[in-house]
């Protein structure tokens, strides 16, 4: 055999060997706990299974440097060769496709999740067993084309989804499955109708067990207890059928990620950052990814960038400068780089994002190290209300984000409903902000007040804590007189100029949407007299507005905390007016309850330059999610949103010397930018790190290495 014939017989057999064993089996390793996903998911429509190719997904994965895939399986259709008789067969399936595209994959080092969805399921199913699916208030059905929303209580989803995932397990040797759309259905999510609580029989039947005998609600109303026990079941039955799941899935092979929308059971949540009305919300990546990696410091987040501008505009893309802020946000806040496209990546209808997405993809790719393993060291809490924030209240919670972003205030979020789990951790921070937190468990109402013994301060808005009069009393020394007031036409009057430090030449600030009445303790102190509506007009008879004996703000001192209390909507307020006076009105109370607020990071960076520092240990190959954390310094992530106009993203402005001070309680041993590679000179003094970034484009990290 000469040297040529002993090298091409060496290749084959190393050729045979890696199709016999794939470089990735799944139940090698808890690989998610590295957290360094680069995903992309593929959401293939039916057709499109008739074309793929798993070499072409393959080498496409590779151009765009991802390492995870996400590709349909099954639930609403098989993308492969079910035997099960209540699973759909995709009719345009690719026999043996699927298994090929998770074997090539493995070959070239890239982990596969398949996708399931079993919220809808066909129409022939339908006809077979139309007692498995949703029933409005009304007697409709929730119906796209011809798939119609089934029920959660009911036999498909709590006995038949199991037995669909379990024959993917058993057929293939994925990394991971991923639920889309769990839970319980009260829209036709498509249509964008609301059509009402599941009145299916399983569900009625479900809730009268659990409930003791009571009747399921006809409506979604908070103020109706029966309702409120009604998400309680909600939440319970969720959770069961995520631990059954569980069990489904780990009883297999203990090393298949588990990956969706909820909490329990799961190993790598996912959120979303989509584009929805005005006014667009530039901070998703930021907000989902910081939410959930402090609430859920076990699991890894992964937020997805939902390329489509909404349901109606699947074949539009959101712009690359959104994608490109949302896809560095995430980087900045410990989750990984992840986009959820309509088909593949071959012969897409908006390919715009594609040079961005190989851009930050390469990026991460090139310095996985500095990604992924976090410390936060942030000393402010933001509350989040829920894990889907909505309503008025999301506008509340984003304002006060807003706030802080545009100010450089380092910050976490905590989801509202997990103040007890968390109460150890809560105590390391100075103050926690509730932004209209209107409901909480007897068991986070009581870490509330745990906390505030202990010395953390609060400060809460709007209708926070409206239900629990108790509480409201022993924390900000209130009570409502009325809670919900229109304040349009009102008048605040910031007359303490020791605290309201912003208003030198201005005796009045305006108002409107709600501005609570409430009566403050004789102990407390009161702050920015409620001045009365007046006259608006015509301009010879405005004036008027003299003060009504209510505060818009009071400062509580209990033992070892102050607690202030804001009983209106100043964060609504600067999130859909944007008038810089009411974020100062907050700002500088919070300065008043917390001096230090402004000092941990100190820059005239442009507001809408983005901040975000943590403490770093290097991300390698050796270390997962339960390795002790060992800081090797800080990073400082600068987002630049310059190009973001409110109703439209442009291209970010250069910023040229950013001059930047960091408390740090040691002198670095060097400092250097992630994207110029270059060492950046600098001075420590006085516990101070101060350096200049020469140019910011549209992302810059900076390394202190201790």
């Amino acid at each position: 055999m000469n040297k040529l014939t002993l090298i091409v017989f060496s290749l084959l057999c190393f050729s045979a060997l890696r199709a016999q064993k794939p470089i990735l089996p799944s139940d090698q390793t808890e690989w998610w706990k590295r957290n360094n996903l680069r995903l992309i998911q593929m959401n293939l429509p039916d057709y499109e299974a008739a074309t793929i190719d798993a070499d072409t997904i393959v080498k496409d994965l590779l151009d765009f440097s991802a390492n995870t895939l996400i590709i349909n399986a099954g639930g609403i259709m098989a993308f492969y060769e079910s035997k099960l008789d209540f699973h759909y067969l995709n009719p345009y399936m690719k026999p043996g496709e699927l298994g090929k595209i998770v074997s090539r994959c493995h070959e070239q080092g890239i982990r596969v999740i398949v996708r399931f969805d079993f919220s809808r399921a066909d129409e022939s199913i339908f006809q077979k067993h139309p007692d498995w699916f949703y029933l409005s208030p009304a007697g409709k059905r929730i119906v796209n084309t011809d798939k119609y929303v089934v029920s959660i209580n009911a036999p498909y989803v709590q006995e038949k989804a199991f037995e669909i995932v379990a024959e993917v397990l058993d057929k293939y040797d994925v990394d991971g499955i991923f639920l889309n759309m769990p839970g319980y259905q009260t829209r036709n999510s498509y249509e964008n109708t609301y059509e009402g609580i599941d009145q299916n029989p399983y569900d009625k039947a479900a809730f009268k067990k659990w409930s003791g005998g009571l009747e399921l609600p006809l409506k979604e109303d908070k103020n109706d207890p029966i309702f409120r026990k009604y998400e309680d079941f909600k939440k319970e039955s969720i959770s069961l059928w995520s631990k059954k799941l569980h069990e489904t899935v780990k009883g297999r092979k203990k090393k298949v990620a588990i990956c969706t929308y909820l909490e329990d059971y799961v190993d790598i949540i996912r959120h979303e950052s989509q584009t929805h009305g005005l006014p667009y919300w530039p901070y998703t990546g930021s907000d989902n990814s910081n939410h959930i990696e402090q609430t859920f410091p076990d699991k890894i987040v992964s937020n997805a960038s939902i390329q489509q501008i909404s349901f109606r505009s699947r074949y539009n893309a959101a712009e690359p400068e959104e994608v490109a802020i949302r896809l560095w946000e995430n980087l900045a806040n410990g989750s990984g780089t992840d986009v959820s496209l309509m088909g593949d990546l071959r012969g897409y209808e908006d390919e715009r994002n594609f040079t961005v997405m190989k851009k930050i993809y390469g990026f991460q790719k090139k310095w996985a190290p500095y990604f992924g393993k976090y410390e936060s060291v942030a000393k402010i809490a933001v509350i989040a209300p829920g894990y889907w924030p909505s309503g008025l209240p999301m506008e509340e919670y984003r304002g006060i984000q807003l706030m802080l972003k545009e100010a450089h205030i380092p910050f976490d979020i905590i989801q509202d409903n997990h103040l007890a789990r968390l109460q150890e951790k809560l105590k390391k921070y100075k103050v926690l902000i509730l932004p209209d937190i209107q409901y909480l468990l007897a068991k986070d109402l009581q870490a509330l007040q745990e906390l505030s013994k202990a010395g953390v301060q609060l400060m809460a808005t709007n209708r926070s804590l409206f239900d629990a009069p108790n509480e409201l009393k022993s924390l900000f020394g209130a009570r409502i007189e009325k809670d919900v007031n229109d304040g349009d036409g009102n008048y605040l009057r910031p007359d303490n100029q020791q605290i309201f430090t912003h208003f030198a030449g201005q005796s009045m600030v305006h108002f409107k949407y709600n501005l609570g009445l409430y009566h403050f303790e004789k102990n407390v102190q009161v702050l920015l007299p409620i001045l009365d509506k007046g006259r608006p007009g015509p301009p010879e008879l405005i004036g008027g507005h003299g003060p009504i004996n209510f505060y818009a703000a009071g400062i509580h001192q209990t033992g070892n905390s102050s607690n202030a209390l804001m009983p209106l909507n100043i964060g609504r307020i600067y999130y859909q007016t944007g008038y810089e006076q009411h974020k100062f009105l907050f700002l500088d109370l919070l300065k008043h309850l917390y001096p230090a607020v402004d000092q941990q990071l100190i820059s005239k960076a442009h507001p809408r330059v983005e901040m975000i520092m943590n403490e770093y240990m290097p991300n390698t190959a050796a270390i997962n999610i339960a390795t002790p954390f060992r800081s090797a310094g800080h990073i400082l992530h600068l987002i630049n949103l310059t190009g973001f106009s409110g109703n439209t993203y442009f291209e970010p402005l250069p910023i040229l010397d950013t001059e930047v001070k960091i408390q740090l309680d040691y002198r670095p041993r060097k400092v250097w930018s992630l994207s110029t590679e270059k060492t950046l000179p600098f001075v420590y003094q006085s516990g101070y790190v101060s350096f200049k970034i020469a140019r910011l484009s549209d992302y810059e990290g900076i390394v202190l290495e201790r």
